[in-house]
């Protein structure tokens, strides 16, 4: 008479030998998806405020340090977007070119850097104000900087 394994210990074996399999396809796919798609990042590298004749002028100089280009289409002051500060912000500029307020579109390629200035008015020195950058993506960036 022969000996064989059970069907029951053989069923434990095939199933999980197919679970094994299985995590194996679904590692070797994350990493495949994960080498397509591309991360969003941006890093302020300085953020800086003087004071000028009637208020302030912001400095902010962004760097994409992400994967894919990236394109700022708001920016909020203390959780307000500039839009809806026409009486505090008085321009933005953007590597020497003016952004209209109510409509921004500020592309940042992979690796590029943009210096931004943002002048406004209404504030008094010593207060801190929030600066968030806003991407297409629904990423936001915030930095606090404190009027001079």
């Amino acid at each position: 008479m022969k000996k064989a394994i059970s069907p029951v210990i053989a069923t434990v074996i095939i199933v999980a030998v197919t679970i094994a399999i299985a995590i194996a396809v679904a590692l070797w796919m994350t990493g495949l998806v994960g080498s397509f798609t591309g991360t969003e990042n941006l890093q302020i590298v300085s953020a800086y405020a003087t004071k000028n004749n009637d208020g302030w002028t912001i400095y902010l100089q962004v760097k994409n340090v992400g994967t894919v280009d990236v394109t700022i289409d708001n920016i909020f002051i203390n959780g307000v977007p500039v839009s809806g500060l026409t009486g505090y912000v008085q321009s933005i500029t953007v590597n020497g070119e003016v952004q209209d307020m109510s409509n921004i579109n500020i592309p940042i390629g992979t690796g590029k850097t943009v210096n931004m200035e943002i002048a406004v008015k209404g504030y008094v020195a010593g207060q801190m104000l929030e600066i968030k950058l806003h991407s297409a993506a629904g990423k936001e960036y915030p930095k606090q900087i404190t009027l001079p």
